[in-house]
């Protein structure tokens, strides 16, 4: 199996450093990376069929949007690197969905963008970054 590296995107500068860095270290070692990409989604079991219908139907537009917007500039600009790029879109919290997706991918490494937040909300509700290093179950490098 050949080594792969995911990373986080979100479309942000501090994003695309992590994508940068990260591709940087793909390169040199070999390896393969994974560009993925988590839309916050929770399931409201408390919905109506209609809702739940009409949820799905939004989900399946911000799916779209996402692969047009974020996923699809982000492949075309890499597609010079000499890295074999692989994108993915899923829905769920961010830090525990970057993990399942390295866990799912085989990936030896995982890669974030930091975003510098040093206000209250970051102390009280964390940092996808902080959240990452605590749960991620390979090595995690924050990019700053």
């Amino acid at each position: 199996m050949s080594k792969k590296f995911v990373v986080g995107y979100d479309g942000s500068e501090e994003s695309r450093r992590a994508v940068d860095f990260a591709a940087s270290q793909a390169k040199a070692s070999g390896a393969g990376l994974v560009v993925a990409h988590v839309l916050e989604w929770s399931p409201y079991s408390f919905l109506t069929p209609e809702e739940l219908a009409e949820r799905h139907k939004r989900r399946e537009e911000e799916l779209a949007r996402a692969e047009e917007a974020v996923m699809g500039p982000v492949r075309e600009s890499l597609a010079g690197s000499g890295v074999k790029v692989e994108t993915v879109i899923k829905y769920g919290h961010v830090a525990d969905t970057l993990v399942l997706i390295a866990k799912e991918s085989g990936a030896e490494q995982m890669f974030i963008g930091r975003t510098g937040q040093n206000g209250l909300s970051a102390r009280v509700f964390g940092s996808v970054a902080g959240s990452l290093a605590q749960i991620a179950t390979v090595p995690c490098t924050i990019v700053p």
